[in-house]
């Protein structure tokens, strides 16, 4: 079975997919000739605020989508919305200094808000909820959890709750945890949900979308960036902006070999619980928080609206499904909470993310389009806010200002060792190294 179906095929048995009332259809690009000003390939958050912006901006908007809106991470993802990059921010504060770290790190609470702002906008029913509560499982993670606390305030002006052991209960029913610490600014939501909403908003704006159009080829030629589609059409774009991750994989190493090169694709899987009685799913996070732990591969988890647990956690570096999925990952959601003893998980799905070699996200311009082809990759898994605020960039810089996407763009990314033979088996045992050391 191939990547793509592979993903279609763990997507199907999605709760979000079960949960999310289905948008008209998008028709697929016609045969022909088509212009616009900017070419967006990718329907997921990154592609689709881009697609928003530039419409506000007063720009002519093709977007292009392999399959359907929202349908890799972007609308199967944890639906946790939290501050932050998924690299430790000292990672920027290496690369880039003080003073851009706090900008970047500015810009990821500016993203929660963005959310906010079309949720209310746009009037899209997607289940927000305020707060994220991280956690961590023995006094070594308290302590980095702590550091992070004492960090964020003192450098980043971001103040955090610190949690003791003993008041836990009050934010989580879990014996798995020490200590924790509360952010009020993030939060969570239905990805799928939000995501086509915000479909739905970028076409009430002007823009022209696509779906089951499938971008084979990308040139250069006098009249533009032109792009070529599966079902014989042709877009001549003055800009194009490359939003669909891992997805690209079939056209990008073509297009430019480094891109692909420096992202990997990683599975990450999720379950949901069946419905559980509504005053024993509020007493697991009287809170109501979105939870995630501090490992390096970590668990994370919310209550649904319909109260429901929603459990992810597992990963595969190879690629491959991991077998009993929903046994498996149902065996770690009542580990975490033993109140939730022969609840049954109703959902089981998955998909793969684009990770980045040092976590950090990747943005910037292909230099063999004269600058004119932007991408967006390497979200690492922390995306759902800052895709948002990647593809306000994108449009901000297309018309003029890319002030601040250059902050992004300075960040230097390598490719992953080993080459297109090696860099997988490289990582499987990089990652098997990480689970012990959280282990221990």
């Amino acid at each position: 079975m191939s990547f793509v179906e592979t993903d279609r095929e763990l997507t199907r048995h999605s709760y979000y997919a079960a949960s999310a009332p289905r948008m008209a259809a998008f028709t697929p690009l016609p045969a022909g000739e088509h212009s616009c000003d900017v070419a967006v390939v990718g329907g997921g958050l990154a592609g689709l605020s881009a697609a928003i912006e530039l419409r506000q901006r007063g720009f002519a908007v093709t977007l292009l989508e392999a399959q359907t809106i929202g349908h890799g991470a972007s609308g199967r993802n944890g639906g946790q919305a939290i501050y932050g990059l998924a690299c430790d921010i000292t990672t920027i504060e290496d690369q880039l200094g003080i003073d851009a770290a706090r900008r970047v790190f500015a810009m990821s609470i500016e993203a929660l808000d963005l959310i906010r702002e079309r949720i209310e906008r746009f009037r899209i029913d997607c289940d927000w909820r305020d707060g994220y509560l991280g956690v961590a499982m023995n006094a070594r993670k308290a302590r980095a959890l702590r550091d992070e606390v004492e960090l964020l305030a003192s450098r980043y002006d971001h103040a955090l709750t610190w949690i003791e052991q003993r008041d836990l209960p009050q934010w989580i029913a879990s014996p798995r945890y020490v200590a924790a610490a509360h952010d009020p600014r993030s939060g969570h939501l239905h990805p799928l949900k939000y995501a086509r909403g915000l479909g739905q908003a970028a076409a009430a704006l002007g823009a022209s979308l696509h779906e089951s159009s499938v971008v084979t080829a990308l040139q250069d030629d006098a009249a533009g960036i032109r792009l070529t589609t599966d079902g014989g059409a042709t877009v001549r774009a003055r800009h194009v902006l490359l939003a669909g991750n891992v997805y690209l994989q079939a056209l990008s190493p073509a297009v430019a070999p480094t891109l692909s090169a420096r992202i990997m694709p990683v599975g990450t899987y999720i379950v949901c619980s069946e419905p559980i009685a509504p005053e024993l799913a509020a007493s697991l996070i009287p809170c109501g928080a979105a939870v995630c732990d501090n490992n390096f591969v970590l668990d994370y988890f919310r209550t649904t609206c319909d109260h429901r647990m929603l459990y992810g956690g597992r990963v595969s570096y190879s690629t491959r499904t991991p077998m009993d999925l929903a046994t498996s990952m149902t065996r770690r959601m009542q580990a975490t909470f033993p109140q939730l003893r022969g609840v049954q998980a109703e959902y089981a799905w998955g998909g793969f993310v684009d990770i980045s070699m040092n976590r950090a996200p990747d943005f910037g311009r292909l230099p063999e389009f004269g600058d004119r082809v932007y991408y967006l990759q390497g979200f690492s898994g922390h995306g759902l806010a800052l895709t948002g605020l990647a593809g306000k960039l994108v449009a901000e810089a297309i018309a003029g200002d890319a002030s601040r996407f250059d902050v992004f763009a300075r960040l230097k990314h390598t490719p992953f060792p080993g080459g297109a033979a090696l860099r997988t088996p490289a990582l499987v045992l990089g990652m098997a190294y990480a689970r012990l050391r959280d282990l221990i």
